[in-house]
């Protein structure tokens, strides 16, 4: 009987290491059948995309090391080929030049659609032009230029509060989850309307919620050398699993904020001038076209701007706070600058509240260094490291290379701040100097400062994120000096589709000369 048993076993076990084996051999064969392996014509193959498996912790840094080698090159996969470039006439070629011959490609949209939904980051056609019109109409609007203001000089107050207390205790503190908590708090104010009030510790569920979405960026990116997500997927068996119960919470805390502020403006229709927040104005179009602004569809909406205006502005400062600490004369430079654009009542700026209030649209457009010095931390730590298309059919980019119906193309922002053929021979060095002349600001092609998008998916709100990046920078610099609160430690990222700081950026803040008065 155990004999049986054994030998059934064995039967079993062989039969799955075959089965292993036939399906391991079909991936191989489909990998490099068909890709043009030796053809010139075609960018040099590097390896496949499950290669990248085994260098994730540093992915953008394995980017680095081969773009050194070739400006462009490709990762084999399955079903097709993904290009991996960094040479500006690529990029604005796919972007712009032929804009219609490219799209976001099922590939990818499969990738993240559970996370951003029909929203703007994962649609093309008639629903990315909806949103995109929409979107366009919302951010141009003066009255929520003037709302966002005044939410983010609210919200630097409340920071400069909060970091004066770890100040006077000399205490330590993690920055970037401060600035996430205040950029979420912002973005909850402008999008929907809603004082989370994260920043000062009094919504749990909002921490929570970063959470959730934090880790579910992560396990997003995962996904794509993961040649085993879809089945971890259909088992709902690790990460996968994780990922599921995360955005379950995200769709629920999101729909019934949806749900409350629709119940307010049935209740109490409010006037125009009470129509600030993003989903106000969002849910007044809705009711023209109900059958298409479905509550689902409104929800990756507002959660897709949701993720915008959190990730973008939060992973920015919190690597410029970083830049900061290894530059030191930057900060006192940016310092020198409010001094000289930034006009006091009474010539007294030691108020907090008075001091930010003094932030105007006048004096953030004179801020030329603290401009250069957000934009060069971009350069070197982009929002989105890695972002592209799909081709819609075959192509030739300006490089020369040509490329094949469906395969997906990839610029590398990461790698790109740090190219010496882009760049010059410091590209590697944090230098805001490399932005201005004669101390004025002088933009770069968003082709090759790629920090932004470009052509006319081009990110709407960049002005919008500068503002608040500017308004929440200028605060802290005015009254604080930062220090890492550890040298030796190594500060790195965290590889997932936006450009987070791997764990906490361990701060200490020296009150600068004079006395802080906060109201």
């Amino acid at each position: 009987m155990d004999h049986m048993i054994l030998q059934a076993i064995f039967y079993i076990t062989a039969t799955t290491l075959l089965l292993v084996a036939i399906l391991i051999s079909s991936l191989v064969i489909k990998t490099f059948a068909g890709k043009s392996l030796n053809n010139p014509d075609y960018p040099p193959v590097i390896g496949t995309v499950f290669h990248q498996l085994f260098y994730f912790t540093t992915l953008y840094d394995y980017h680095i090391k081969m773009a050194k080698k070739h400006r462009t090159w490709r990762l084999l996969s399955p079903d097709h080929s993904q290009i991996y470039t960094t040479e500006p006439r690529n990029i604005e070629h796919i972007l712009k030049t032929n804009f219609g011959g490219y799209s976001k490609g099922e590939s990818n949209q499969e990738v993240v659609t559970d996370l951003f939904g029909q929203g703007i980051f994962a649609v093309d056609g008639d629903k990315w032009r909806q949103q995109r019109k929409l979107a366009s109409f919302e951010f141009s609007a003066r009255v929520l230029r003037d709302f966002s203001c005044s939410v983010f000089r609210k919200n630097a107050a409340k920071l400069v509060g909060i970091v004066l207390e770890f100040s006077e205790n000399h205490r330590v503190f993690d920055m970037q989850a401060l600035l996430m908590k205040c950029a979420l708090d912002s973005i909850f104010k402008v999008g929907f309307g809603v004082d989370l009030n994260c920043l000062q510790g009094s919504n749990k569920e909002g921490s929570e919620f970063i959470k959730a979405f934090d880790d579910s960026n992560e396990l997003i990116y995962w996904r794509y050398p993961d040649p085993l997500w879809r089945i971890k997927r259909y088992f709902n068996i690790g990460g996968e699993a994780t990922l599921k119960k995360n955005i379950k919470f995200i769709h629920n805390f999101v729909d019934s904020v949806i749900k409350i502020k629709k119940e307010q403006m049935e209740t109490q229709p409010p006037c125009e001038t009470d129509k600030k927040d993003i989903l106000s104005r969002f849910l007044v179009e809705s009711k023209k076209d109900p059958d298409t602004m479905t509550d689902e569809y409104l929800r990756d909406i507002i959660l897709n701007f949701m993720i915008a205006g959190k990730d973008t502005t939060a992973n920015a400062l919190s690597w410029f706070i970083y830049m900061l600490c290894k530059n030191p004369l930057v900060q006192e430079k940016i310092l020198q600058e409010l001094s000289r654009v930034v006009v006091m009542p009474n010539n007294d700026d030691s108020n907090v509240d008075d001091f930010i209030q003094s932030l105007s649209d006048e004096a953030l457009e004179e801020m030329h260094y603290l401009h250069a010095a957000l934009t060069e931390t971009l350069r070197l730590y982009p929002a989105v490291p890695v972002d592209g298309r799909c081709a819609e059919t075959d192509d030739t980019l300006p490089d020369g290379y040509r490329l094949k119906k469906g395969d997906g193309v990839y610029y590398m922002a990461y790698a790109m701040g740090r190219m010496p053929d882009i760049w010059g021979d410091d590209a590697e060095e944090f230098r805001p100097e490399r932005w201005l002349r004669n101390g004025i600001f002088q933009p770069q092609s968003p082709f090759k400062f790629i920090a932004f998008h470009g052509g006319p998916r081009i990110c709407l709100g960049k002005d919008f994120a500068y503002r608040q990046m500017k308004i929440l920078s200028a605060s802290l610099v005015r009254f604080f000096r930062f220090k890492l609160g550890d040298g030796a430690k190594n500060v790195t990222y965290r590889t997932m589709i936006t450009l987070h700081i791997k764990g906490s950026l361990d701060i200490l803040a020296v009150p600068r000369p004079g006395q802080i008065i906060i109201k």
